[in-house]
């Protein structure tokens, strides 16, 4: 479980069949089959776990790009790691250098910054191990896995 602090996580999807959605402003994108990394920030009340739970929900009204997605993906487990510290701009920079990596959509979860976006898609599951290697060693825990 998840702490109520607030913090930065990534949130590992896979999504089984080729899609197109239309996301908010983003307008139509097109996801293939396989595995996506979203990275983003828990600071509201209830922290990393009410942001995960929300995450882990397939029912809720539809406000952040994520939400789009997954609505046809499902969640497969979420790294993250407890402060106040705002790590998704430099996380999802991390997780277009892991294998296979590619940009499914521009700007997706981005539109709060200047990253090119905060959503990676991959062939093949992403591994916290080789993540971990990218980023400040010893912070991330994981939430929940298949």
């Amino acid at each position: 479980m998840a702490p109520r602090q607030a913090g930065s996580y990534v949130l590992i999807m896979r999504l089984p069949d080729p899609v197109g959605i239309d996301v908010g402003h983003l307008g139509r994108c097109e996801f293939d089959r396989g595995w996506y990394a979203y990275a983003g920030s828990a600071r509201g009340p209830g922290g990393l776990a009410a942001r995960i739970d929300r995450h882990r929900r397939t029912t809720k009204p539809l406000h952040w790009h994520v939400d789009y997605l997954r609505a046809y993906a499902t969640a497969v487990a979420v790294w993250y790691t407890v402060g106040e510290r705002r790590r998704e701009c430099r996380w999802a920079r991390a997780l277009s250098e892991l294998p296979g990596a590619r940009l499914p959509a521009p700007r997706f979860g981005a539109s709060d910054c200047r990253c090119r976006a905060h959503l990676i898609g991959y062939p093949h599951p992403p591994k916290l191990s080789t993540f971990s290697h990218l980023v400040e060693a010893g912070v991330l825990q994981e939430a929940f896995g298949e």
